[in-house]
């Protein structure tokens, strides 16, 4: 992962990210369990985050970018946020009774990290609190569709900015990320390097049981359609016990 990312693709994030059904899958969730302590890992630029606080609740939400939490501190209602600059391992025990990871934030996590950030997670949990995020399933190799995917350009209040990626396996399980941004104003080129982790079913169920989760549903969509091996999504939803 770059040391942080240009304030400029920051304030365009949303563009590509926008709120949507991922955004209320977990709005929705939160509400059905009654949340009044919520943790959001990895919140990026906190479009989502501002949207859970709601009277009684608390929101926390944690990114170890400077840049992205320097633009969630601006969002409205972002007052009513408490941010934190680092990693899951930054976190109390016992504080939270919902917690997140979206945009598929834990695919950045890259192992042993990952390991050890369930393992913060889960003592940062209440018990019975709950823990949801989604993962791509390796079997769809999306990196492959992302590689052959052809230079976009589109105009932004920076002017036109092209767009493409490159991608190279490094293991069994991993995967670099070339992101490309140029700025065709001035002519800058943004590169960024990111390391996905991409796990499996099977996988990602035995290290969350590991760290202390009983995982109560997987599903392949926002519709909670329960998930098969031909999907490429994977949202699970798990709990401290």
């Amino acid at each position: 992962m770059a040391a942080d990312y240009d304030p400029r693709i920051v304030a365009l994030y949303d563009r590509a990210n926008p709120d949507g059904p991922d955004h209320d899958y977990y709005r929705a969730l939160a509400n059905r369990k009654n949340a009044q302590r919520i943790l959001d890992l990895g919140c990026g630029t906190g479009i989502l985050t501002v949207s859970f606080v709601s009277p009684g609740r608390s929101v926390v939400g944690v990114d170890p970018s400077p840049s992205m939490l320097a633009y969630a501190r601006q969002r409205p209602g972002a007052d009513n946020v408490t941010w934190i600059h680092g990693k899951a391992t930054a976190l109390a025990e016992g504080e939270f009774d919902f917690m997140v990871m979206t945009g598929n934030v834990a695919q950045h996590i890259i192992d042993p990290q990952w390991e050890l950030s369930l393992n913060a997670l889960r003592k940062a949990a209440a018990e019975g609190a709950v823990l949801a995020f989604e993962s791509r399933n390796p079997s769809a190799r999306a990196w492959e569709k992302w590689a052959g995917e052809a230079p976009e350009s589109s105009q932004t209040p920076y002017g036109v900015l092209t767009e493409w990626c490159q991608t190279e396996v490094l293991d069994e399980h991993n995967v670099l990320l070339r992101s490309f941004n140029r700025f065709e104003a001035t002519g800058e080129l943004h590169v960024e390097e990111n390391v996905l982790a991409f796990r499996s079913e099977r996988q990602i169920r035995a290290q969350l049981v590991e760290a202390g989760f009983e995982v109560r549903a997987v599903y392949s969509d926002w519709k909670s359609t329960e998930f098969s091996a031909d999907k490429p999504l994977m949202v699970f939803e798990a709990v401290a016990v």
